[in-house]
């Protein structure tokens, strides 16, 4: 990938601590029943499969990031949870935008979630936009990414004079030399990953 695509622009602030992976609901297979209650992340990662019961987990939609991370997935294991937690916590961020980063490397790129450590998320292979509106964010990547890749045609348009020339932000983002993919989290939100064809 280019290393143009460099997404720092759209940092969020950092938090303190990464602790909130939602919740989790999940199936007790020895009492072939559903799980009364939601679970934390901690709490499926201490499920003592033996004494409790096999089981399987899955995000309840409490936290936008986990549910879009595992939403290929029928179930999430402790294993999954303890490395999501470590690439977080070694990060210092638990933006959406890293959750989006993580899904592309995750469910595009088709990388492992164990194998993901925070380098692979800070090199610039796609550029995450996070906001309320597709149309809002389709545009403001079409119009850096143009800036950026094709500096002198953007100088040449910004600069020209007449009302009639036109850039067709649907068009370049379209174009074969990107892979565009629009998300829709689970709170109404939405995402926009962009990298190079």
């Amino acid at each position: 990938m280019n290393s143009k695509l460099n997404p720092t622009h759209e940092q969020e602030p950092r938090s303190a601590t990464v602790t909130n992976l939602g919740f989790f609901e999940g199936f007790n297979f020895r009492e072939q029943s559903a799980i009364e209650r939601t679970l934390s992340a901690e709490e499926v990662i201490q499920w003592n499969h033996d004494a409790r019961g096999e089981a399987e987990f899955w995000p309840s939609g409490s936290h936008p990031g986990v549910s879009l991370l595992f939403s290929n997935r029928r179930a999430v294991h402790a294993s999954e949870l303890v490395a999501l937690h470590r690439i977080l916590k070694k990060l210092g961020d638990d933006s959406i935008l890293n959750f989006l980063r993580l899904h592309f490397v995750v469910n595009v790129l088709g990388m492992a979630l164990n194998q993901v450590n925070a380098e692979t998320l800070a090199d610039p292979i796609a550029m995450t936009l996070h906001g309320s509106s597709l149309f809002d964010l389709r545009k403001e990547a079409a119009y850096e990414l143009f800036e950026t890749y094709f500096p002198a045609l953007h100088k040449a348009w910004d600069d020209c004079p007449m009302d009639g020339l036109r850039f067709d932000t649907d068009d370049f983002l379209d174009s074969p030399m990107w892979n565009v993919e629009e998300v829709e989290l689970c709170d109404g939100s939405k995402g926009l990953i962009v990298a190079s064809a």
